[in-house]
């Protein structure tokens, strides 16, 4: 604990902000890179407030559309409060990425030759509270007789080393496709230009959230990466979200999704 509070000061938020907790949607709404806030102990991790407003920081954008899915499918979400500069909550603990000391060619000096020690003081005091907040949530679902589908929302660059990405929405997964496949489906017929496993995969084995609190559970799932500019605004970012809430209210009466994935 005395290492804790050396990192996170009483004032300051807590690591995890929960959004309509216990509604009852199955929806469980993830935002792993939701904040570019670094604590006041990290010293802004020696970047300064423009490089912190960049994509290096957080997901521009997640945080609002999760919010705004939350209230529009009356579903619990769950969202990091803390930089991904500070700890990647979407990065397995041991993954040097999850506290880059280079990140999108842009130096971190307060994550260069981190000591071990520091580590394990930044996964206790941000990364595991998140990921324990994800774990209880599903748990209290699966209680109460009620399968989560974990709904992860990312969003990413327009433009990334140079390369153009088309794609207005993401749709990323792995083996399980009973959610995936009809969304992809759905944008589609909406005249959207949707990414299958674009720009990323879901099948990268870099990934954390989904691959450690769905997959091995069976349970239904999905990875959103939004494109940035087009959700930096309330207004871009309310209205992506008028696009997917019924995307995904319409997969709710599927029974596939109430049924472990065995694949």
């Amino acid at each position: 604990m005395a290492e804790e509070l050396e990192l996170q000061a009483l004032d300051e938020p807590a690591p995890v902000e929960i959004l309509r907790e216990g509604a009852p949607s199955p929806f469980l709404l993830l935002c792993d890179h939701a904040s570019n806030r670094v604590p006041r102990a990290l010293c802004d991790l020696g970047l300064d407030h423009a490089q912190l407003a960049r994509h290096i920081a957080w997901d521009i954008g997640a945080a609002d559309v999760t919010r705004a899915l939350s209230r529009r499918l009356d579903a619990t979400a769950i969202l990091s409060t803390f930089s991904r500069l500070v700890a990647d909550a979407n990065r397995r603990p041991d993954d040097p990425a999850c506290m880059p000391a280079v990140s999108d060619e842009t130096a971190v000096p307060g994550n260069a030759a981190l000591a071990e020690d520091d580590r394990r003081a930044r996964l206790a005091t941000f990364h595991e509270p998140y990921h324990r907040a994800i774990a209880e949530a599903a748990a209290q679902r699966e209680g109460a007789g009620q399968l989560p589908i974990l709904i992860a929302v990312h969003s990413c660059t327009p433009v990334m080393q140079g390369i153009v990405r088309p794609w207005e929405i993401g749709v990323l997964w792995n083996a399980d496709q009973r959610l995936a496949r009809p969304l992809i489906e759905a944008f589609a017929a909406r005249g959207l230009n949707v990414g299958d496993n674009q720009p990323y995969s879901g099948r990268d084995p870099h990934g954390y959230t989904l691959h450690i609190h769905a997959e091995p559970k069976g349970l239904a799932h999905v990875l959103f990466e939004l494109r940035q500019d087009l959700i930096d605004t309330h207004h871009g970012a309310e209205h992506w979200a008028d696009l997917m809430a019924p995307a995904l209210a319409a997969r709710l009466g599927d029974p596939a999704l109430r049924r472990r994935f065995e694949g």
